[in-house]
């Protein structure tokens, strides 16, 4: 197995982490960087797919994802929802759209607070963009 590690990018305060499976990992991991992820570990196994892979999101949280695996407990690709806070959520909803994401809810100004939209990504997981952070 080989490795990849982004040495720039922490995930050391990261204590949750989204995990998921992709059928196309080279063409996700486009749109997770068009998006704004940044690689954190990368390992290929020796046919070269990505076994495992470790992507932080700035200002906290990350996903781990591989390519698809038959004895893989992860759900089967689209089937993940996931919501992201962004300090701009519009660019991040844009760079998707841009990228490949399929838009299920346009961004608007919600009645509690902040905006937010909704994109299915190129493999049908549901993403959601906003601004509102829990409290």
């Amino acid at each position: 197995m080989t490795e990849t590690r982004e040495t720039s990018t922490t995930a050391a305060g990261v204590r949750l982490w989204a995990a998921m499976a992709f059928d196309d990992v080279d063409r996700m991991v486009e749109w997770l960087r068009v998006i704004g992820f940044r690689e954190h570990a990368t390992y290929r196994d020796e046919e070269g797919r990505v076994a495992h892979a470790e992507w932080v999101w700035p200002g906290g949280g990350g996903i781990m994802f591989g390519a698809r695996r038959d004895d893989s407990p992860l759900h089967e690709p689209g089937k993940s929802g996931l919501y992201l806070v962004a300090d701009d959520p519009d660019r991040v909803f844009d760079a998707a759209v841009a990228a490949g994401a399929t838009v299920q809810r346009p961004m608007v100004d919600q009645e509690y607070g902040g905006r937010s939209g909704s994109v299915l990504d190129p493999e049908g997981n549901h993403w959601s963009f906003g601004s509102y952070q829990p409290s």
